[in-house]
């Protein structure tokens, strides 16, 4: 893995070279320049938490604040963002990687404009690219840049390196949970594999499934309080969403439940919160959470298979 890990960084070495007069993606990680876009993991602990279903959500309400969101489907295990909004990629990630298809050609276009990457096993084949296959995905990626004001990277459930690839590469984590025991210890699980390994990174908690507001404060304040009691780290509250029969009813008709039903409870729960994220940002956010700075972590922290 080492071997691998050298291999990857003299590549991108070389490509600095060979860009440097260019007008090309360059892999700084501090450079923000024209980088507006926010790259944000949304993880769990445990799986059947909602987690991609709050992240379709997330992604429509923020759309319909007039921001152009693109999702990347990263979970290897059980891939279900297209189920959930009825439509089926006919390419993957793994398409773009063969260069047998650009990454604007294995986008699926969603409701309110957003956008859909399927990951498929594209996501494995990153850890063995070549020099050439490198410099056409990072150019892939910068069109990805140009369109898009929100990435919004939907994990598997867990602490496994395909999940922690993600997560270790982004500033932005959005961890979901719910008041079920095993899910609040997994969640917790989750949380230390990140701070353990990076104190700056921003963690909101979103916390679903609750009965009343009571529940979700008290969820949120023991995880909290445990992080920065044995972590040293502050948690973000990011809000709650009402356990409500209707999100079940949404997922049989693959139709996302602020379309179906915009008028419920858990719908206004959803806006609420996509209203947070963007009033909360500021330009130290930008700074830490843009394309360039994703793209510099995940290569060159990329030492184990995914």
């Amino acid at each position: 893995m080492n071997d691998q890990a050298k291999k990857l960084r003299e590549i991108i070495n070389n490509l600095k070279k060979q860009n440097k007069d260019k007008n090309e993606l360059t892999f700084s990680e501090n450079s923000t320049d024209n980088d507006h876009t926010r790259v944000i993991t949304i993880t769990s602990g445990k799986g059947g938490v909602g987690k991609s279903n709050f992240t379709i959500n997330l992604a429509l309400a923020l759309s319909k604040l007039g921001y152009k969101i693109t999702i990347l489907d990263a979970d290897l295990g059980c891939a279900n963002v297209d189920v959930i909004l009825g439509i089926i990629p006919k390419y993957t990630l793994a398409h773009v990687i063969r260069k047998e298809k650009t990454l604007e050609e294995v986008i699926v276009q969603g409701p309110e404009g957003i956008r859909l990457i399927s990951g498929g096993s594209g996501l494995r084949e990153l850890t063995d690219l070549t020099e050439e296959q490198i410099a056409s995905l990072m150019n892939n990626l910068k069109s990805i840049g140009k369109n898009s004001d929100f990435i919004l990277i939907d994990t598997g459930a867990g602490i496994s390196n395909s999940v922690l690839s993600f997560v270790e590469a982004t500033s932005e984590i959005i961890l979901v949970t719910t008041p079920e025991p095993t899910s609040i210890t997994d969640a917790y699980a989750v949380l230390k594999n990140i701070i353990l390994k990076d104190h700056e990174k921003i963690v909101r908690v979103l916390i679903n499934r609750v009965e009343n507001s009571q529940e979700g404060l008290e969820i949120f304040n023991k995880l909290n309080i445990a992080s920065q009691r044995f972590l040293n780290i502050a948690l973000q509250r990011l809000g709650y969403l009402y356990d409500d029969h209707l999100v079940s009813k949404s997922v049989k008709l693959q139709k996302p439940f602020l379309l179906s039903y915009p008028n419920s409870l858990v719908s206004k729960g959803i806006e609420t919160i996509a209203s947070r994220l963007i009033n909360e940002s500021s330009s130290e956010v930008f700074e830490v959470s843009g394309l360039k700075r994703f793209i510099h972590k995940f290569i060159y922290g990329h030492k184990k298979s995914i």
